[in-house]
């Protein structure tokens, strides 16, 4: 699904909004995650998982061609951590299974 694929979506199930309200909201959620990561801020959303800025120091890496040796500045880059609720939708038969709380021992 792309950004504008999820705007029409949410403006389809809520045909009370106009569209390009729901453009705004979308753009304003997805900017206040960028510029908390720019911040070095970690932005957690239940259930979903957690986006967060990993730090790469600078190292030597090595020309795949060449082989020859060259220097890598250091970078930071991000990093999404998904949510337990997400993963057990994504895997349901890893989920854990409930216990029958009628059961009697």
């Amino acid at each position: 699904m792309i950004k504008s694929e999820l705007i029409e979506k949410i403006a389809s199930e809520n045909p009370h909004l106009y569209q390009r309200d729901v453009e705004r909201i979308v753009n304003t959620i997805f900017e206040t995650i960028v510029t908390a990561m720019e911040r070095g801020d970690r932005v957690e959303l239940r259930g979903f998982g957690a986006f967060s800025v990993k730090h790469r120091p600078a190292r030597m890496g090595r020309n795949p061609r060449t082989g020859e040796q060259v220097p890598v500045d250091e970078k930071f880059v991000p990093f999404f951590k998904t949510g337990k609720e997400l993963r057990e939708r994504l895997n349901p038969s890893l989920a854990p299974r409930k216990k029958n709380a009628s059961r009697r021992r």
